[in-house]
């Protein structure tokens, strides 16, 4: 997806100081349509300028480059999808929760399984566990500045995700809003409690009898223990 961008930012820069009448032709169009659109350009016979021909050469090479970039970004998806609903179909089928979001929290939690002692341990090493910054009578806090921050942005967009499309946590919004919370720190409180769930459900699926032979514990020398 980061070689995708790069490829249609400088498929646009190249359009900055194109043939005019190429870029009036490109310039009002959208980013797929504009693919598109490059993806049938010609080169033009050989009275047409060189520098011509080369720009757009060079439209349509990025163009195929910004296609091919995205059929494997649809298939590793796709993979990655499968991947983790065959070892934690409970965490695919939460609301919110994409198959990248989910490899990277399981990612996270993998890394650091012996020192996860609960929920709470996961949701300190997400960074979302809250951190006090209270002052006499005061209660506050704040949001955790540490943490894998990868998976910090998962729940993030996790949560922004549920903000838009699930009911139950857009009543929550409302009414934390009510109680004069901001929108961070209403956010802060829906990434932990979104932390909570994640570990829940991974633990749910680990214990769970019926998950397929390679999700069996390995021993620390990589070797398959038998089940009980």
């Amino acid at each position: 997806m980061k070689a995708q961008r790069q490829a249609a930012n400088q498929l646009k820069a190249i359009l900055v100081t194109a043939d005019p009448t190429l870029r009036e032709d490109l310039a009002t169009l959208s980013r797929r349509a504009l693919v598109r659109a490059c993806l049938e350009l010609s080169e033009g016979d050989e009275n047409t300028d060189p520098v011509v021909r080369a720009t757009r050469f060079t439209l349509r090479t990025l163009a195929e480059r910004i296609e091919q970039l995205r059929a494997q970004a649809r298939a590793l998806e796709g993979r990655l999808s499968d991947l983790v609903r065959c070892h934690h179909p409970r965490l695919i089928d939460a609301v919110g929760i994409g198959p990248h979001s989910a490899a990277v929290l399981l990612t996270a939690m993998g890394d650091n399984s012996d020192r996860l002692r609960g929920e709470a341990s996961f949701a300190a090493l997400c960074g979302a566990s809250p951190v006090e910054y209270s002052s006499g009578n005061r209660q506050h806090r704040r949001l955790n500045r540490g943490g894998n921050r990868q998976a910090n942005a998962a729940l993030h967009r996790i949560v922004l995700s549920r903000l838009r499309w699930d009911a139950r946590t857009q009543a929550y919004y409302e009414r934390r809003v009510m109680e004069g919370k901001t929108r961070r720190e209403v956010i802060r409180c829906l990434k932990r409690y979104v932390a909570r769930e994640v570990y829940r459900l991974v633990q749910q699926d680990r214990r769970d009898p019926k998950r397929t032979p390679a999700l069996q514990p390995r021993s620390r020398l990589g070797v398959s223990r038998p089940s009980a």
